[in-house]
């Protein structure tokens, strides 16, 4: 027990090596100089370590990645100022997403804490419509008990981001240190999740039971519980097919005979004919998101709804379930199963003429694309990443646009191993994201997919990338566009193309990439994509690989706002395999 006098820096850094924080993701300035002081002892004892960024937005990305990816509380660090509302972006970002991260902003000192100091600014006012909570620490003695309860608040129940404000006095002030334990947190305000009752489990399963043609509508909040196994075997017990939202990616594998890949806007064909037909959707961790339901009236308007989620605020904001399940959806998971198994029949028949409907869509409406295309398409870039990608393996962080979109349709992928901004789409969230996830996972595969515009976001990253020589692979989706504003605007706007072209002062991102020491190759055309893309992507070191692909193409399926999901933009059919298509009532021969 340590019990002498140390510093609020002290008691800070400790706190955070009590909370099992390995990794920092920070920039130093004034306000913050005196827990970097401490910080450089701490990782001389390689007890803690931290990472450089170039830019605080980065470091709120990449403490958000490492939370996505590992399910531990992410971690940044920066100074007052313009360094703590450079990570605003970060927080907002991961607050949309409900992720974990632990935010430590240095502050003025007390004395000049409203008279306008230099870099002063109030980024815990600033900041209250972006976080779970947030605190100033007023007095040294309260450092350990805020941290405590900053980890327990990001984590509970729905998760988020939690902000820690410290006056440069407070970090320099000594006074008698007793840590808090960790384990001992006493939040009256943090609501306990609540029980599911008996009554709750009975409803649900009697529902799933007269149901024949139900569809599992999964999002995000199932990952955070880690309810993967739970999810995949309800759907096997009772033949459900699953289709799930852009953050709920990855709770089973594409290639799942029950899969139907991503709902919504640019969801998949036949998992936007599902939704649109079911008679029952039981949504897990998912909050009917615009983006998935298009036009809500419309949305799954044939169905009895049941639906579990974490957070009570959800239930019932933008659809009333029959049935509503507060909880945690991993433990409401297992009462459901455990029920099933003890109490229930199951008829694995009653959903077969439904899976066998689903399968003529899937044969009919296909994710195809003119593979006969001389130019290099984006889906044949995308498409050669999963092929290398077959035990599923590798991580895969995104930016926002079009290559997202793509990435999320063709990529298969596993659980946390999908790391992309769906809620406030985030462009330059890609790269700083696969920094954070390679530092969790050193000896793994982290793949960044980005877009020319979303890439030049936040390329300083380089650097960082260089300073620690992260095998990240980084694939850019070179269409000289900001693709998917152009799109919209080709769609909606009369193709008047209002700064979407990024051609002009664009940088050579191969030379680019040499200016951090870092490889790089450009590949413009089919034949080099077939010939060198393994060989190139078997290297153990920072690699670039800009593709310079069709600058017309598009990304579909779309469902257009306002419309329902059945009524989708570029559908394509297939009349017969590999010879013929049907796209906007226009024949296309491939």
């Amino acid at each position: 027990m340590i019990n002498h006098k140390k510093n609020g820096a002290f008691a800070l850094i400790d706190s955070l090596v009590r909370h099992g924080v390995k990794h920092i993701f920070g920039y130093p300035g004034g306000a913050i100089l005196p827990i970097y002081d401490e910080l450089y002892l701490w990782e001389q004892k390689n007890l803690i370590f931290h990472y450089l960024v170039r830019h605080e937005q980065a470091a709120a990305h990449a403490a958000d990645a490492y939370a996505r990816a590992t399910g531990k509380v992410g971690v940044c660090f920066a100074t007052s100022g313009p360094g703590a509302t450079n990570l605003v972006t970060g927080i907002a970002t991961a607050q949309m997403d409900s992720i974990p991260i632990v935010v430590i902003t240095g502050q003025v000192a007390r004395p000049f804490i409203g008279t306008d100091a230099f870099q002063e600014t109030d980024i815990f006012g600033i900041t209250l419509p972006i976080v779970k909570h947030s605190y100033v620490v007023r007095n040294p003695r309260d450092m350990s008990r805020i941290v405590a309860e900053a980890f327990y608040i990001s984590k509970h129940g729905r998760p988020g981001p939690v902000l820690i404000d410290i006056p440069k006095d407070v970090s320099l002030e000594t006074f008698h240190y007793i840590p808090t334990n960790p384990n001992e947190i006493d939040l009256p305000g943090c609501r306990p999740i609540p029980q599911t009752s008996y009554k709750q489990i009975i409803q649900a399963v009697s529902l799933i039971q007269e149901s024949n043609q139900p569809l599992l509508y999964v999002g995000g909040g199932a990952i955070s519980s880690d309810a993967y196994k739970e999810v995949k075997l309800l759907a096997e017990y009772f033949e459900i097919p699953i289709t799930t939202t852009l953050m709920g990616k990855g709770i089973i594998e594409d290639t799942h005979p029950l899969s139907l890949g991503m709902l919504g806007m640019h969801g998949t064909a036949y998992a936007n004919f599902a939704v649109s037909e079911c008679d029952l959707l039981i949504a897990l961790g998912a909050r009917f998101d615009d983006r998935v339901t298009g036009k809500l009236d419309e949305f799954a308007c044939k169905a009895k709804v049941i639906h579990i989620d974490i957070d009570p605020a959800e239930i019932g904001k933008n659809r009333i379930p029959q049935v509503a399940i507060i909880g945690d959806i991993k433990v409401v998971l297992k009462q459901i199963l455990a029920y099933v198994e003890q109490e229930c029949q199951i008829d694995k028949q009653q959903t077969q003429s439904w899976l066998e409907r689903i399968r003529h869509w899937k044969e009919d409406y296909p994710l195809s694309f003119n593979e006969d295309s001389v130019q290099l398409l984006p889906q044949e870039v995308i498409r050669a990443i999963n092929n290398l990608n077959t035990n599923i393996s590798f991580f895969i962080t995104t930016d926002v646009g079009q290559h997202q979109m793509w990435a999320a349709q063709l990529i298969n992928t596993g659980p946390r191993k999908w790391i992309s901004s769906a809620g406030l789409g985030t462009m330059g969230y890609g790269l700083p994201a696969a920094i954070g996830v390679q530092i969790a996972y050193p000896d793994s595969t982290v793949v960044c997919i980005t877009g020319d515009a979303s890439f030049q976001m936040n390329c300083q990253e380089l650097s960082t990338i260089a300073q620690y020589k992260l095998p990240i692979k980084i694939i850019i989706i070179n269409n000289f566009w900001q693709g998917m504003v152009r799109q919209w605007q080709q769609a909606f706007y009369g193709e008047r193309y209002s700064h979407s072209n990024m051609n002009q002062g664009m940088p050579d991102f191969v030379q680019l990439a040499k200016a951090f020491g870092i490889k790089a190759i450009c590949i413009k055309n089919k034949y080099e994509l077939h010939s060198s893309f393994e060989k190139f992507f078997a290297i153990k070191e920072p690699l670039i690989i800009d593709c310079h692909v069709s600058k017309e193409e598009n990304c579909y399926p779309m469902v257009a706002p306002g419309k329902s999901n059945s009524q989708m933009i570029g559908l394509i059919k297939q009349l017969k395999k590999n010879t013929l298509f049907i796209k906007d009532e226009k024949f296309i021969e491939s």
